[in-house]
């Protein structure tokens, strides 16, 4: 546990601030990040980069701090359409999301490294499993985090968007619950994403990767 001391306490007001702000509506990336902050002095997210290194390709990935050079969009988008790089590239473009923001940060703790592969790794989940960028999409994959480890962002989000929607729109629950039970239902029945070194295969079809790591994307 956080150790009993003021610091420790205002951490957890930071936590309590920013899911109360998501309950009202507030998804806005650098609220996720505060959150984010917090839970990484939990032992929550400890416990969730030792599940992953029960995987010994996991594991290696965590031992090895993995990092990948800088990728150009421009370059990725000369890949066959069929590519995962190319569709990668289509959709961080379009949305227009910096595809480079996490190069030259580096990680102390195991779960710093977790946070921070999962973090830069991200938009490339959304396109290999087919959930859009919508908050129901994100709860979806958010879902398909937990049945694969332990994500204690993931469990704060999924929580978060139940209640959010319970109080605020019912009308939407019947969707993020199927959302919710697709996503666990595909990360349970996939290889580790985490595993993955994406960036070494960008030229690889993305039917080819769904198909070897056993997801039947929502596409």
């Amino acid at each position: 546990m956080l150790p009993q001391t003021d610091s420790a306490h205002f951490q957890l007001l930071l936590l309590f601030k920013s899911f109360f702000a998501m309950l009202s509506g507030d998804t806005s990336l650098e609220l996720v990040g505060e959150m984010t902050d917090v839970l990484l002095e939990t032992p929550a997210f400890d416990l969730a980069a030792q599940h992953l290194k029960r995987n010994p390709a996991c594991a290696r990935l965590i031992h090895e701090r993995y990092i990948p050079p800088a990728h150009d969009l421009n370059d990725l988008l000369t890949y066959p359409e069929n590519s995962l790089g190319y569709c990668y590239a289509s959709a961080v473009k379009k949305a227009g999301f910096d595809p480079n923001l996490h190069i030259g940060m580096t990680a102390e703790s195991d779960a710093q490294y977790l946070e921070l592969r999962l973090s830069q790794t991200h938009d490339i989940w959304h396109v290999v499993t087919g959930f859009d960028t919508s908050v129901i999409g994100e709860i979806g994959l958010q879902a398909f985090h937990l049945s694969q480890f332990p994500y204690p962002l993931a469990t704060m989000l999924v929580s978060n968007s139940l209640i959010s929607s319970t109080l605020l729109a019912p009308e939407e629950l019947p969707q993020l619950l199927a959302a919710i039970a697709q996503g666990w239902k595909m990360g349970s029945m996939a290889k580790a994403l985490f595993a993955q070194k994406w960036e070494e295969s960008w030229q690889k079809p993305l039917v080819q990767w769904q198909a070897e790591l056993n997801i039947h994307s929502q596409s």
